[in-house]
C-alpha cells in the first residue's frame, strides 16, 4: 500500500513539474510588453493618426462579436483564434474590414517573440478586461469625475480622500477644519511640502509631501479646500 501511495505521489509531482500553468503568467504585463508598441491599450482607446495597428479594445470586440453567434462558445473560440492568428496572420481569416487592412496592413507574425503560454495569458486578459461592461463602467466613472469641481477631481486623483473627508475627520482633519485653521498659502505649503505636528488632536499625524503634483494642481486643490462648506 505504501509503495502504491509513493508511486502515486511521484507521478503527481512529475506531472505538476512538467506542466506549465498559464495563470503564472501576468497577462496585463505581457500585453504591455508584447503588444503596446503597435496597439493602443487604453479603455476607451485614445486615437492617434500615427498608430500602427487598431486599438486592442477594437481587436477584442471584433474577435468576440464576429467569430461565433453561440454565446457559450464565444470565450473559448476567441481565445483559440487570438492564439493562432498572432502566430499565423492571414488575410483570408482576418476579421478586419478592407479599409482597416488597407490602413494598417496585415500584422507580422510573432513567432519566436511570444510563447503559447504567454498568448494564453494575453488572450484571457483581453477577453476579461476589454469588455463592453468595463467600457461602460469606465465611461460612467469619467463622466462622473468630469462633473465634479476641478479641485475635488485633483483630490480624488491623488487619493487625498483616503485620509481626509470634506466635513468629517478621518486619519487627518476634515477639509472644513483645515479651511478654518489654515490660510490658503499654508494649505498650499502643506500640500507641496507635507505637514508635521500641526494637529495634536490627530496624534500629530504626519502628512507626506506630494512631489508629483504640479503648481497649477496645488493652486486649484488649495482653493477648493479653502471653500469647502
Amino acid at each position: 500500500m505504501k509503495i502504491l501511495l509513493m508511486l502515486f505521489i511521484l507521478i503527481f509531482l512529475t506531472a505538476c513539474n512538467d506542466t506549465k500553468n498559464h495563470t503564472s503568467y501576468n497577462g496585463k504585463k505581457l500585453i504591455k510588453d508584447k503588444c503596446s508598441s503597435c496597439h493602443n491599450l487604453d479603455l476607451p482607446p485614445s486615437w492617434d493618426k500615427s498608430e500602427l495597428a487598431p486599438p486592442i479594445m477594437a481587436v477584442t470586440f471584433h474577435v468576440y462579436d464576429l467569430l461565433t453567434p453561440d454565446i457559450t462558445k464565444k470565450i473559448s473560440t476567441s481565445k483559440e483564434f487570438i492564439k493562432s492568428y498572432v502566430l499565423n496572420p492571414n488575410k483570408d481569416i482576418s476579421l478586419c474590414d478592407k479599409n482597416s487592412l488597407k490602413q494598417y496592413g496585415l500584422m507580422p507574425s510573432l513567432k519566436g517573440k511570444v510563447s503559447k503560454d504567454e498568448l494564453e495569458a494575453i488572450s484571457i486578459y483581453m477577453l476579461e478586461y476589454y469588455t463592453k461592461e468595463n467600457l461602460y463602467k469606465i465611461q460612467a466613472a469619467k463622466k462622473y469625475m468630469s462633473s465634479l469641481p476641478k479641485g475635488k477631481q485633483i483630490a480624488l486623483k491623488y487619493k487625498c480622500l483616503s485620509c481626509h473627508k470634506e466635513n468629517k475627520n478621518l486619519v487627518g482633519p476634515s477639509f472644513k477644519n483645515i479651511a478654518n485653521k489654515l490660510s490658503i498659502i499654508q494649505i498650499k505649503q502643506s500640500i507641496k511640502n507635507g505637514s508635521k505636528f500641526k494637529w495634536k488632536e490627530f496624534h500629530n499625524a504626519v502628512m507626506p509631501p506630494f512631489k508629483k503634483i504640479n503648481q497649477s494642481e496645488i493652486n486649484q486643490l488649495a482653493k477648493w479646500i479653502k471653500n469647502v462648506k
